[in-house]
Formats: structure tokens, sequence, C-alpha cells
């Protein structure tokens, strides 16, 4: 009877084992990528990897732009796709960027001559994501329409495609994200309380760089390498470059609107001003003061007079393209000299992207 127990326990000790480090690979794959330090953004990583493991319901991921909200969906849906829980494709749209029947068409699809211009049927991004994930970001930006069908899908995993008396079906997992209090949209009567109700079963909020200061480090060492990897360019900080940009990552002057996009796009000045492969003092002031110059809460933006609470929904980094748009039209004797001035940019640098083309699908 000894011999037995001992193997049972045995036994039982071997799977607990082989439990305990499949737990931890697949944490550690949901981590991958994901350089953190903060002891409470590492418990929400492991809450995050059980919901996804156990469940297939929505999941909304509240936090600041460029906090790593898409990142982590797609990491989500790598996961359960390892696990052979996926069949289908990870599907993304950004759902500001979405109006009227354009919203429509691109997320239920449409039959052909559904509206003008409709010469063909479209299968639609909820049809796309069937079997796989579909990740909503800013899903507050949907209009009443959209959040309707969207319920209904979700619910009973059916739909009408736009312009079609058929209802098609599609099973796909929801992700959503989201910038914005959708508690405080669904007072003002723009988010509806059921949708909200339904997406709202597993919550996280994703802090941004301010609030994970441990974590700038990390990143910039994580961000070094992929940079690396991307150019096949192997960068380095001097030691006095890198303490000074830590000094100031860290500081209270460092306010990160951008958070870890922001941080990323720092690095990746840097590397690409890095003569010999040495990021030097130099090249840190100069970051240090673009910056400054981004961050300075004096210097009024013309956003937000020009295109009222929209402006809130830009990307930063577009943000700032308008903003440089807007301060050469104002500076300039004439539109036609800012125009000039804008598309000389263009004549000179066909391969890249300007202002003015950046400009281009906000008017």
């Amino acid at each position: 009877e000894v011999t037995i127990i001992d193997l049972d326990l045995s036994r039982y000790n071997a799977i607990a084992s082989r439990f305990a480090e499949e737990r931890q690979q697949t944490l550690d794959f949901l981590k991958s990528g994901i350089a953190t330090r903060n002891p409470h953004f590492n418990r929400m990583i492991e809450q995050i990897e059980k919901v996804a493991i156990k469940s297939r319901a929505p999941i909304l991921l509240n936090g600041p732009t460029g906090a790593g909200k898409s990142f982590l969906a797609r990491r989500i849906f790598e996961l359960k796709q390892a696990r052979h829980q996926f069949s289908g494709a990870f599907v993304e749209v950004n759902c500001a960027t979405l109006r009227g029947d354009t919203a429509m068409s691109t997320l239920f699809g449409h039959v052909k001559g559904a509206f003008t211009g409709a010469r063909e049927s479209r299968e639609g991004l909820l049809r796309s994501a069937n079997g796989g994930m579909l990740f909503l970001d800013e899903i507050g930006e949907l209009g009443a329409d959209e959040q309707a069908m969207l319920l209904k899908a979700i619910e009973e995993k059916t739909f009408y495609p736009f312009g079609s008396d058929r209802q098609v079906s599609s099973d796909f997992q929801l992700i959503a994200g989201t910038v914005r209090d959708l508690r405080q949209l669904v007072a003002e009567g723009k988010f509806r309380e059921d949708l909200y109700a339904r997406i709202n079963l597993w919550t996280f909020t994703l802090p941004g760089l301010r609030q994970r200061q441990e974590d700038i480090e990390p990143n910039l060492d994580y961000e070094v390498e992929r940079h690396a990897a991307l150019t096949g360019d192997s960068v380095r900080f001097n030691t006095e470059a890198r303490r000074a940009w830590l000094a100031f990552a860290t500081s209270p002057q460092a306010t990160w609107r951008g958070n870890f996009r922001e941080l990323s796009a720092s690095v990746t000045r840097m590397a690409t001003f890095a003569d010999s492969g040495r990021i030097t003092l130099e090249t840190v002031e100069d970051e240090i003061n673009r910056l400054r110059y981004n961050w300075q809460e004096s210097r009024p933006s013309a956003l937000p007079a020009l295109l009222g609470a929209e402006a809130e929904n830009i990307d930063l980094f577009d943000r700032l393209q308008l903003e440089h748009v807007i301060a050469i039209c104002r500076q300039a004797k004439s539109l036609s000299a800012a125009g000039r001035q804008l598309f000389d940019v263009s004549r000179q640098g066909k391969a890249s992207v300007n202002d003015a083309d950046r400009l281009r699908k906000y008017l």
C-alpha cells in the first residue's frame, strides 16, 4: 500500500509540476514584448492570461493612447491561437475612422447596389473575423446604428449585411479598446447601456507610462533591441547619454502623453541619428529638447478650436503634424505660399509622406 501511495503521490507531483510549467510558459508567451517591473501590471497580465484561456466573452481594454491596447489584444489572440482555440484571423479596426455608410459597410459588409458606388458586394470585418478575434479600438466612437447591430452580432452571432434581407453568421471573440469613459458616454446617451453591459464582463485598465515609471528603463532596452532587429544596425548608448536620457524620462518634466508609443518614437529618432551605432549625449540633449517642446503646456493647441472634441481622438503624432501645418499657414503671407512650402517637401522627397499628405485625411 505504501508503494501504491508513493506512486500516486509521485504521479500527482509530476502532473502538478507539468501544469505549473505550462502555466508559466503561457504567462511568458503573453508577456513577451511587454517589458514590465510594475507589480500591479504584472498581476493584471496574470488575470488577463486566465481570462484569455478560460473565456470567450468580450474583453474591454481601457487606457490612454499608446498604452498598448492593440499590442495586448494581438498577444491575447496569438496565445489562444497557439492553444488551438482559434482557427480564424485577428481583425483590427479603429472605430474613430468609421463614419456613415462606410462604418456599416466596413463592419458588417454590404451587398451589390446597397448604396451609390457599391458595385460589388463586400464581406465586412465581422465575417473576416469568423473563427478568430475582432479588435474594435475606440469602440466609443461607433454610431447608434452600428452599436445596435454589433450587440446583435455579439449575442446571436448573426447580423444583416448593409442592404441585405438575409442574415449571415460569424463566430468571433470581441476585444474592445477605448480611451474614453464609456460609463460617462452611457450617462450622456451616446453609448448603449445594453452594449456596455455586454462588453463589460472582463474590463482591464492599462496604466500609462507615468504610472509605470519602473518600466521606462526596460522598455528603453527593448526598443533599442527592436530597432536593431528591424534595421539590422546595432545601436548602443554612451554611458553618460543613457544616464541623461533616463534621468529626464523618469523626471516630473516628462509627461509622456503618448505613453509607450511616444517612448518608442523617441528611441527611434535617437537610434536613427546615432553615428557609428553610438547614441551620444548631444543626440540625447537634442531629443530631450524636442520632447520638452512637444510637451509645453503654455503652447496653446489650435486643433480644439478647429475640430472641437474630435481633436482628442487624433493620434499624438498626427496631432503634432497638424499643428505644424497650421503654424506654417499662419506664418505664411498667403495660403498659396503655405501650400508651396508644404508641397515643396513632397517634390524633394516623393517617397516619404509629408505634412500635406497627412493633412488630407482630416479634410
